[in-house]
């Protein structure tokens, strides 16, 4: 990543306002998914970004509403009303977390790609406005349980009418994702670089 962080935020927030941007224009008929990629060491900086980004939007302004989802919180939530945060972490002490992370990718339905009723997607459906751009944070907290690839495959089941924006802690290069500057998460070609 040759820019730093504000200079990115200047273009995130140039891309934001841009009108072929809100449309999906000149993407040759593909969904709009977008990869903000930075340095994992920019993670406080970029939530306290995003929050204040969300807390500003103006819909009658701006013409659309900016939703954020956490990752993270949501997997927290659906393990906490389903009961199995205890488990979880005796599964954790006892096993380790590659198990807990296979486990939960099972009880997440992350690895079923013809199930529409996957919970990321279900939830988001569920709670997503019409005129929304969507912003994807949490995925450095949720490594390596879910990886970022598997939501975005899963994305298109539920929203598709404006753009959907994943914050990275890490490097896109248009081709694939390296987590946390360490682990290639998985080859993944249809987003589009913020840059």
């Amino acid at each position: 990543m040759d820019k730093n962080i504000e200079d990115r935020f200047k273009v995130l927030e140039q891309t934001l306002n841009s009108d072929d941007f809100l449309k999906s224009r000149g993407l040759g008929n593909e969904v709009g998914y977008y990869i903000f990629d930075y340095n994992p060491r920019d993670e406080l900086v970029v939530r306290e970004y995003v929050r204040n980004l969300k807390n500003q939007n103006a819909p009658e302004t701006n013409g659309y509403t900016l939703q954020v989802f956490n990752l993270y919180e949501i997997m927290m939530e659906f393990i906490e009303q389903k009961g199995y945060l205890s488990k979880i972490v005796q599964m954790e002490q006892k096993h380790g977390i590659k198990f807990v992370a296979s486990r939960i990718n099972r009880l997440l339905k992350m690895e079923e790609f013809d199930d529409a009723q996957m919970y990321f997607t279900e939830y988001i459906g569920e709670r997503v406005v019409d005129d929304a751009v969507v912003i994807l944070t949490g995925i450095g907290e949720i490594y390596p349980i879910i990886r970022a690839h598997s939501v975005l495959n899963k994305m298109h089941l539920v929203y598709t009418k404006r753009p959907v924006i994943m914050m990275y802690p890490g490097e896109y290069d248009r081709l694939r994702l390296t987590i946390l500057d360490t682990n290639r998460d998985a080859n993944y070609y249809r987003a589009f670089r913020i840059n």
